[in-house]
């Protein structure tokens, strides 16, 4: 009996759950060639997509059986130029789900090249809201604006902090902010949420690349944390029965990615060059280029974060705040 969370491809191909089983039953070698973004379980085997990027019982990026590895997952799709990577992992990914649309150059580029109906959240006014509806009116493409109220963010606490791994203020913020998309994706029919992740540790996002003094080190150290980060958002998600598919994870993107040096990612104070040169040939150059706070901060969950803490006590210690809910639903 299959068990498949996801979706799995070979060498480009999407496959139906029956190529899937047939794969396993017929041809079993070829497992170790899937790409895609899948968790599946057949008689004492399991096998998890190449980044982890699905959650399940087994070892990101392997074959197990009974607990053993007995086999590594290693997709090998040919190298692909950086645009065509990320023409190709979107395509695999927008048959079906909704974009998660914040306005700035990753999500944008995703939402414009996939086309399918997108979503926006942030509080009444926020910059997201604002970005969203301005890229979503330039491209051309069909998105439906979320309000969210003080009583949601503390709601998305309360939900987040006794799944996610690490739940910090700065991990609490972003899966709050992911509680509130994939919740309203749940509730609306959809299962897959395309999301901009990955693309600022990738190409060099975060304003602290501008004065590294090692940024390569950097970059590194960031992608190695990825999983964590995808774990975090899955988990989530998995409460409203949908999962994060992250187009800029897939294996040919990566690849192509890292092939390009630090110092040509963030180039005289400009970040993530290489994929905003990517995006102005699909949207509009004044969305490839804007420089958009991080989805927490432009969203307004942070500040509204603060804000809760400060109303209940917690005037210096976000985390304890945080802390409670954990306290609470522990029963302790």
């Amino acid at each position: 009996m299959l068990q498949q969370t996801g979706w799995v491809e070979l060498g480009g191909r999407k496959l139906s759950e029956a190529d899937v089983r047939d794969i396993i039953v017929h041809h079993p070698e070829l497992v170790g060639k899937f790409g895609g973004e899948f968790y599946i379980r057949w008689d004492d085997y399991c096998a998890r997509d190449h980044f982890g990027i699905i959650t399940g019982d087994c070892m990101p990026g392997t074959i197990m059986k009974s607990g053993q590895v007995v086999g590594h997952i290693t997709p090998g799709p040919g190298e692909l130029e950086l645009e065509a990577a990320i023409i190709e992992a979107v395509r695999l990914r927008s048959d079906e789900g909704v974009t998660a649309l914040s306005g700035g150059v990753d999500s944008a580029l995703v939402a414009a090249l996939a086309r399918l109906p997108c979503v926006a959240i942030g509080i009444e006014g926020s910059h997201d809201l604002n970005r969203a509806r301005i890229a979503a009116e330039e491209i051309g493409l069909t998105c439906e604006y979320v309000t969210i109220t003080k009583k949601d963010v503390a709601e998305g606490i309360s939900a987040v902090v006794t799944v996610i791994p690490s739940p910090d203020p700065v991990n609490t913020a972003i899966a709050v902010t992911m509680h509130c998309i994939t919740k309203w994706a749940g509730e609306n029919g959809y299962r897959r949420v395309l999301a901009g992740q990955g693309a600022d540790e990738l190409f060099g996002g975060y304003s602290r690349y501008l004065t590294a003094t090692d940024l390569e080190a950097d970059l590194e150290k960031d992608f190695l944390g990825l999983p964590g980060q995808a774990e975090r958002d899955q988990a989530v998600a998995g409460l409203h029965g949908t999962y994060v598919s992250m187009p800029y994870l897939d294996v040919r993107v990566v690849r192509a990615a890292r092939w390009i040096p630090g110092h040509e990612k963030v180039v005289d104070g400009v970040r993530k060059r290489p994929l905003r040169l990517v995006a102005e040939r699909h949207i509009p150059a004044g969305i490839a280029w804007y420089d958009k706070k991080a989805m927490q901060y432009g969203s307004g969950v942070w500040r509204t974060i603060r804000e809760l803490a400060r109303h209940n006590g917690y005037k210096r210690s976000v985390q304890g705040y945080i802390n409670q809910f954990g306290e609470r639903d522990h029963g302790i």
